[in-house]
């Protein structure tokens, strides 16, 4: 069964001048302040598609991991995740660093290596960045 999920933006003004809100539609969860600032500078309060987007590879990475992880007998204590995903102006998005921290009982550190390695290629949102470079430190807790 396909899902399809929405957000909506509504933005007012100039790219520079202006300011927005990006609504989570399908869920109803949030909605969130948005402006040039925060996206090329940095902006407390507010957040930026580039935010956004690090939400979803890292919840995405989450599962991805989860799911071989237990699949191979090694279900996770807990996995903690940070996607700092950079954005150039003029340039666009150049990359997503997945930061992983995991409790997983039973499973050397090489072992889990090659885990988080292969989860990587096998999220879904690492597969719509391929024309980003997507870098991973990974390690037991």
């Amino acid at each position: 069964m396909a899902v399809t999920s929405e957000a909506t933006t509504l933005w007012f003004g100039s790219l520079t001048e202006g300011h927005g809100t990006t609504s989570l539609d399908s869920s109803d969860a949030a909605e969130f302040p948005v402006t040039w600032a925060a996206r090329s500078e940095g902006e407390s309060g507010k957040t930026n598609p580039e935010e956004l987007l690090g939400a979803a590879h890292s919840a995405c990475y989450s599962m991805a991991l989860s799911h071989a992880l237990a699949g191979a007998g090694h279900a996770p204590e807990s996995l903690q995740v940070t996607a700092a995903v950079t954005f150039v102006p003029g340039e666009g998005i150049t990359g997503s660093h997945l930061l992983v921290s995991a409790r997983v009982p039973g499973l050397s550190a090489e072992q889990f290596q090659t885990f988080a390695e292969e989860a990587k290629t096998g999220c879904p949102v690492s597969a719509a960045l391929t024309g980003t470079s997507i870098t991973l430190e990974a390690s037991l807790a």
